[in-house]
């Protein structure tokens, strides 16, 4: 028929090799692709994973870590003291609070094996408020209520964490006064900025420590020293580092 074409063997030959080498080509290509995505999404996934994985103190890091006059919450003749280097505003230490401290209060500090120390770590530059916060909880301490006041801030931390610091300061007024504060020498206390000396102190205790983010604990003793737990740690790794020590 007219409308036939004829190809030579040899024509035809190349033509099929030619459709097979570029099927193979491209194959090849997308292998690397895929590789290559496969590949970016490995590096992502361990660049962010490292912080998610609870990892428990380790003897050979020992250190010696100052109390001093700190709130203290537990016996004082306590076999294990666990130092917090917090901030009031941090999400990571209002996790802490309402997720791990009420197992680590009912087994270990209500029955006096720990006693746990709070200092003060604001971020201000990524919490605005933690230093207020900071500020108007040793103001509360000054009347012996530090652990109440303590408790309302990290309840109530998202009430009062985006506000601007004159509502903030206000709302930090108005829970001394649920507590039952002297509500005059409370706010005068806060409007004076009267512990900021000792808020600044042990943050900057912290740092020299090793402290570079919030919340960070020493677990340990004066005698033998502190270990370093950092980060708002499931119940199961603060009971294998507080079971370590107190054997």
């Amino acid at each position: 028929m007219s409308g036939d074409i004829t190809i030579k063997k040899s024509t035809y030959n190349k033509l099929i090799f030619g459709i097979t080498a570029a099927l193979v080509v491209a194959a090849f290509l997308g292998g690397i692709l895929v590789g290559n995505l496969g590949e970016t999404k490995t590096v992502q996934n361990t660049q962010i994973m490292p912080a998610q994985i609870p990892t428990a103190p380790t003897p050979q890091t020992r250190i010696a870590v100052s109390t001093g006059d700190s709130p203290v919450k537990g016996a004082s003749n306590a076999p294990v003291t666990v130092i917090e280097f917090s901030d009031f505003q941090c999400p990571f230490c209002g996790q802490f609070y309402t997720q791990t401290l009420p197992q680590v209060m009912q087994n270990y500090i209500d029955s006096g094996k720990i006693k746990l120390v709070f200092k003060n770590m604001p971020l201000e530059n990524l919490h605005p408020n933690a230093k207020a916060a900071a500020l108007a909880a040793e103001c509360a301490n000054e009347q012996g209520k530090f652990w109440d006041y303590h408790n309302i801030l990290f309840t109530n931390q998202n009430s009062w964490a985006n506000l601007g610091s004159t509502n903030a300061t206000s709302t930090f007024k108005q829970y001394a006064s649920q507590l039952g504060l002297d509500t005059n020498n409370f706010n005068s206390c806060v409007d004076s900025g009267k512990y900021a000396d000792k808020v600044n102190k042990d943050a900057q205790d912290g740092a020299t420590y090793g402290a570079t983010g919030t919340p960070t604990f020493f677990i340990g003793s004066d005698q033998k020293g502190y270990t370093k737990l950092v980060g708002a740690q499931p119940y199961s790794v603060f009971q294998q580092a507080l079971d370590l020590e107190l054997k």
